[in-house]
């Protein structure tokens, strides 16, 4: 079985450098079932390709003494079988020698270890950064066809060409194998690519050669991180990764759900958008619909107001788990990067997200994770760009409001603030949403189009900045977009008289969190509380 990597990336041959693989030599690595080799079939200045090639040992697939003397991982059924079909003699007669499958997933791993981390200790910098990619599969097992695989690998930023192979090219009226020769191209880092495959691979031929055990869970959380929880279809790759163990499923839901990488209960931010404008549940769309969750048009939104802004420090205010804090890392344009939670265990799952531990020095310099409240002045928040408060006003009791405005626009004083919340009007869109009832239990109000224009002209009023409001998701002609964006603008210099009251210093991190650090962070001092 095989698998190419290629890059257009100059010097391309850097592609050694962050695989950890010399493109002059031949590498070969010992696996539990057979030999994977590394070898570059090209290797210049403008284009290089490295082919990971698995030799599987039949013997050592079938359970029996292998070429390193041991017997294989194994177990029964879809957890621990690697033939699939089921058959008596399938442990002998299969495709697991010719066809990507959980065997190269593994060998990806063993092989690719330090590229999968995203580390490299002679271009770090390179490894956080996208690169031109082609990763091409020549033969995979994909139960689903190639519209699944395109439903896989599209929301991850990739262009996916999946052509089926045919069962026997001259016997065209026998029809297509169950197999596909796909081919994926984009602009990602090479870290993230290669943990698409390494979950994507098994999940896609939906079985596994070796026994699925509770570690598992952290295997694909790990993989994950920064993309499974908002992928359409999670539920999908959570239950097939975990070979259809309804327990160790829950078990990976949960976990996501305690980290708030995924929606809460309540939360509508997994309504996708439909290409005619209109929205449906994710689970009851047909499989044609193109799938846009309304929390990724919301980040996609954000970055685009922050790119026109010109901003190059950005504060994230309430910013969660991290998700969007993970889109500003990647571009390397934003040189600080700060992140403030009203809670510490919040602000713990962000710097997970975020795989602080693993970036280069000078990458790690640029990010800041600090705890805060945003109802109290902040000194350490002066002086930057950008601020950006994505679903977070919402959470706050309105009495509180005059005081965030205060700390945010009248003493931080950014020279650009976007300010994103629900659309109460767009509620009626949502089946299943109750008359009346609002998108997260935490929510204390959502406004409408109007209350939204009126509290951002007065706070621009007050403040010195000038508004501009957009909507985010499809415009319905009757109730608008689902999320509503402000683009505020500063137009007068220095800090303008703040309403009497309005406010409190921040004596210390600690003491302003103090209350809410109990909770699991989706109190009213600023944090967003639901999925960002």
């Amino acid at each position: 079985m095989l698998i190419t990597v290629t890059t257009t990336h100059r010097p391309a041959t850097d592609l050694g450098y962050l695989l950890v693989k010399h493109p002059d030599r031949v590498h070969s690595f010992e696996m539990p079932t057979g030999t994977a080799y590394v070898v570059y079939p090209e290797a210049g200045t403008d284009r290089c390709t490295a082919a990971l090639l698995l030799d599987i040992d039949p013997l050592a697939l079938a359970g029996g003494r292998g070429r390193r003397g041991g017997s294989r991982k194994g177990g029964s059924g879809r957890g621990g079988n690697p033939t699939p079909d089921g058959f008596t003699l399938g442990q002998y007669v299969n495709d697991r020698a010719y066809a990507a499958s959980s065997l190269l997933s593994s060998a990806l791993s063993t092989v690719f270890r330090s590229a999968l981390r995203g580390s490299s200790k002679d271009r770090p910098e390179l490894a956080a950064t996208p690169i031109p990619l082609e990763l091409r599969v020549p033969a995979l097992r994909c139960r689903g066809g190639a519209e699944l695989a395109g439903r896989l690998f599209a929301p991850l930023g990739w262009t996916v060409t999946a052509t089926p192979i045919p069962l026997d090219p001259t016997h065209p009226d026998w029809g297509d194998s169950r197999y596909v020769d796909l081919t994926l191209t984009g602009t990602l880092r090479l870290a993230d690519a290669l943990n698409h495959l390494y979950v994507l691979l098994p999940v896609l031929d939906d079985a596994k050669h070796y026994w699925v055990a509770p570690d598992e869970i952290d295997k694909l959380l790990r993989a994950g991180a920064g993309w499974l929880a908002e992928h359409p279809e999670r539920g999908l790759i959570i239950r097939r990764y975990l070979a259809h163990r309804r327990a160790l499923a829950g078990a990976a839901l949960a976990r996501l759900a305690e980290e708030r990488l995924v929606d809460e209960p309540g939360d509508l931010d997994t309504v996708v958008e439909k290409p005619d404008g209109g929205a449906d549940e994710e689970a009851g769309l047909p499989a044609t619909v193109d799938r846009q969750p309304l929390a990724a048009l919301r980040r996609a939104a954000v970055l685009e107001a922050l790119d026109r802004s010109g901003a190059t420090r950005v504060l994230d205010l309430g910013c969660g788990g991290g998700a969007l804090l993970t889109e500003l890392v990647r571009n390397r344009r934003y040189t600080e990067i700060v992140g403030t939670d009203v809670s510490s265990r919040t602000l713990a799952i962000a710097e997970r997200r975020l795989r602080l531990d693993r970036l280069p020095p000078r990458q790690r310099e640029r990010i800041k994770l600090w705890q805060s409240a945003l109802t109290y002045r902040d000194d350490r928040l002066r002086g930057y760009d950008a601020a950006v408060l994505m679903e977070v006003v919402e959470h706050l009791d309105p009495p509180r409001l005059p005081a965030l405005e205060a700390a945010v626009f009248g003493h931080a004083r950014p020279e650009t603030v976007v300010v994103t919340t629900p659309n109460v009007e767009y509620n009626v869109r949502y089946p299943g949403l109750a008359a009346g009832a609002l998108r997260h239990s935490d929510h204390r109000f959502e406004w409408t189009r109007a209350e939204f224009a009126d509290w951002a002209g007065a706070v621009g009023a007050s403040y010195g900045y000038a508004v501009t409001i957009s909507g985010v998701g499809a415009d319905d002609p009757e109730v608008g977009s689902p999320t509503q964006l402000a683009l505020f603008t500063r137009t007068a210099p220095g800090t303008t008289q703040q309403p009497t009251g309005a406010g409190h210093t921040l004596p210390g991190a600690d003491t302003a969190a103090r209350r809410d650090d109990t909770t699991d962070g989706s109190g009213a001092d600023g944090d967003e509380g639901g999925t960002r």
